[in-house]
């Protein structure tokens, strides 16, 4: 980036007029991924303040083309991920074969009595106790999806007691030799909620894509997997398979 003239005299925004210059830069010098300089380098080659070069960038992530990443800076963001949802959808061996680096991180992990919603898609009791596991998902070392699990407790105490990150599903495989599929899906564009924004490094003003899934044992069709999955809607788009 180098140093701008802007036209103050003509009615037109400074902080509209910076983005235009930010936006034709990103698009024609930087790839992907890459990061911008600090805001206040790019604040003093616009001859403006920190609090106008921020309306800027805000209105560029706004438009989907950069991110703010808590603690690192503003970068631009990756293309949209053609994202699988299919009976046999598993997070990391996806994503992995599309030649996507994945990582992730076990937020909370507690035991809690079922509420009504996912007692009914366990086939249990109101109130029985369910492991729920909160986990961010990374690709490419960026915020991808935040992951709601919840099990049974009585049939996964190996997971309460073991499982720290990586594939859960591959735990299950390895630990109880199951082998789970998606029976269901359903999709709602929604603002995140909680403390989904700041796991996400998102705006709240953005929306996400929620997605509910119930997965079953394979063979004998028992709900042993209740999921809520909330992925960044600039990041991805759903391929729906039957």
């Amino acid at each position: 980036m180098s140093l701008y003239t802007l036209q103050r005299e003509t009615g037109h925004a400074l902080y509209r007029q910076i983005a235009r210059h930010l936006e034709r830069d990103v698009l024609n010098q930087y790839a992907p991924g890459d990061m911008l300089p600090s805001e206040n380098e790019m604040a003093d080659r616009f001859g403006v303040n920190r609090h106008t070069l921020r309306r800027a960038i805000d209105l560029l992530v706004a438009d989907g083309l950069l991110e703010r990443q808590h603690g690192r800076g503003v970068f631009v963001i990756n293309n949209q991920i053609d994202y699988p949802l299919s009976s046999d959808t598993r997070f990391t061996e996806n994503l992995t074969a599309m030649g996507a680096s994945t990582g992730g991180r076990v937020v909370r992990k507690q035991v809690l009595p079922a509420i009504e919603r996912v007692a009914e898609r366990l086939a249990i009791e109101v109130g029985e106790p369910v492991i729920w596991i909160e986990s961010v998902r990374t690709v490419d070392g960026s915020p991808f999806c935040v992951i709601s699990h919840f099990l049974p407790e009585a049939r996964f105490g190996k997971v309460r007691d073991e499982y720290e990150g990586g594939s859960l599903h591959g735990f299950l495989a390895e630990h109880y030799g199951y082998s789970l599929k998606r029976v269901q899906s359903l999709v709602t564009a929604m603002l995140p909620q909680g403390d989904d924004a700041g796991l996400l490094a998102m705006p709240r003003t953005q929306p996400v894509l929620r997605v509910k899934s119930t997965n079953v044992h394979e063979q004998d069709l028992t709900p042993l997997e209740y999921v809520i999955t909330r992925f960044r809607a600039d990041r991805i788009q759903l391929c729906i398979n039957p």
